[in-house]
């Protein structure tokens, strides 16, 4: 192989911007080799060359120039063979290959174009012809080189937001931890009942949450809560709204208040949504809603005082099989200051099953669109039969997703299930 660059002299770089373009010269004869070079490095281009096709695809394997001069005729492999080997090297770099030929039948000039070669020259070449015709491959040249640093940069910018989409599903992971963890218990049982939760988010967090709280002797406290929206804002103002209805902190829960002998008695659940309205208006800046559900269960009568924030109906399914719907639907929480919310009341009896169940199930569509609406719902509770507690609310979700279609869900789902066995023993 031999080397040959121009003398970089201030009229040579001035006829020709583009000085550093690499040029493979590949030729059995010698003195063709001599003759093609020396007017490439006249005009300012860095060549080297190669006397066969076998020496010149070692050299492009090693270092692929910019653009490839080849003779088509040449012993062992030919220039066309010499094209198609080039063509197949791995890697994406992009070299303009001009065949040199006496060839000039329409046939043979397609299947040298067919094989890789992007450009002719008629033998003998013609200097001011074969400059027009370098001139032209470098501008494709540049722009195969643009389109690479192109491609590049978009291989690094989708590493980059790949690791960042990988650092934020793990933290997503992790919040979804937390979220759960604001469900320590999903299965409870009472001198008079039993209860059963359900929280599964459509996505990795979600704006669903149900939870229970001591309410005073023999009362038991259950919400349903719904905030509009998905994902980590309504996950975050579930976790807020937590904190408004703790169990562990009877002091902080709005639902209750102070009997004065050191311990807390259940305010009328109507009242306690009232507060907690008043509270998000003045306390959060934030444009979510929710919808929720206040019950105040009394597990010695099976009396239930509830009251509906925009919540889907209650259900009770009786022990008889039965099924009832309860409540007007009530305005949602966090939208409008001094809204007054209805109370009503149910009665349990022993066998009854109490359900708290959000939007995600009479809105879950099937694969025509249709929503499941309240009649489905209860077609689905009824097939139940005498299923309760963990196994009613599994086969719930199992049931919703036979009508879906579906094992996963556009909506949060949550739900309660309280069953009242009253004086039964446990």
């Amino acid at each position: 192989m031999r080397k040959f660059t121009a003398a970089r002299h201030p009229e040579t770089l001035a006829d020709n911007p583009v000085a550093k373009t690499r040029i493979l010269v590949v030729d059995d004869s010698r003195l063709q080799r001599r003759l093609l070079t020396g007017s490439l490095v006249k005009w300012g281009y860095e060549v080297i060359e190669a006397a066969s096709g076998k020496e010149a695809l070692q050299l492009c394997a090693d270092n692929l120039p910019d653009l490839i001069l080849s003779d088509w005729m040449m012993p062992g492999m030919t220039g066309l063979e010499f094209c198609r080997a080039l063509r197949d090297l791995p890697g994406e770099q992009f070299a303009y290959f001009i065949l040199l030929t006496s060839k000039k039948e329409k046939e043979e000039v397609a299947v040298g174009l067919h094989s890789g070669a992007d450009d002719f020259l008629s033998k003998p070449v013609d200097n001011a012809e074969l400059r027009a015709r370098i001139t032209a491959g470098e501008r494709i040249i540049n722009t195969q080189r643009q389109l690479c640093r192109s491609n590049q940069m978009i291989r690094d910018t989708l590493a980059e937001l790949q690791g960042l989409y990988d650092s934020l599903d793990k933290d997503l992971l992790e919040a979804k931890k937390l979220q759960q963890s604001l469900l320590p218990e999903r299965h409870r049982v009472f001198r008079g009942g039993t209860l059963s939760l359900l929280l599964r988010s459509s996505g990795h967090v979600g704006g669903d949450l149900v939870g229970f709280f001591e309410a005073g002797p023999r009362k038991l406290g259950l919400f349903g809560i719904d905030v509009s929206g998905h994902g980590i804002s309504s996950a975050l103002m579930t976790a807020r709204l937590a904190g408004y209805l703790s169990a562990s902190s009877p002091g902080q829960n709005v639902a209750l208040i102070p009997d004065g002998e050191d311990s807390f008695v259940a305010r009328p659940p109507a009242q306690a949504i009232q507060a907690i309205n008043e509270l998000v208006l003045n306390e959060m800046e934030t444009e979510h809603y929710f919808t929720l559900m206040l019950a105040i269960v009394d597990l010695d009568s099976g009396l239930v005082q509830i009251a509906q924030a925009g919540h889907p109906h209650p259900v009770v399914r009786r022990r008889n099989g039965d099924i009832e719907q309860f409540g007007t639907g009530g305005f949602p929480v966090g939208l409008i200051s001094g809204v007054s919310f209805q109370q009503f009341e149910v009665q349990m009896h022993p066998g009854d099953r109490l359900l708290i169940l959000s939007d995600g199930f009479t809105e879950c569509p099937d694969q025509t669109g249709q929503m499941l609406g309240e009649a489905g719902l209860e077609e689905i509770i009824a097939s139940l039969g005498d299923m309760h507690d963990e196994a009613f609310l599994s086969g719930l979700l199992w049931k919703l997703s036979e009508f879906a279609g579906a094992i996963d869900f556009s909506d949060d789902l949550s739900g309660i299930m309280f069953q009242f066995n009253g004086d039964a023993p446990l």
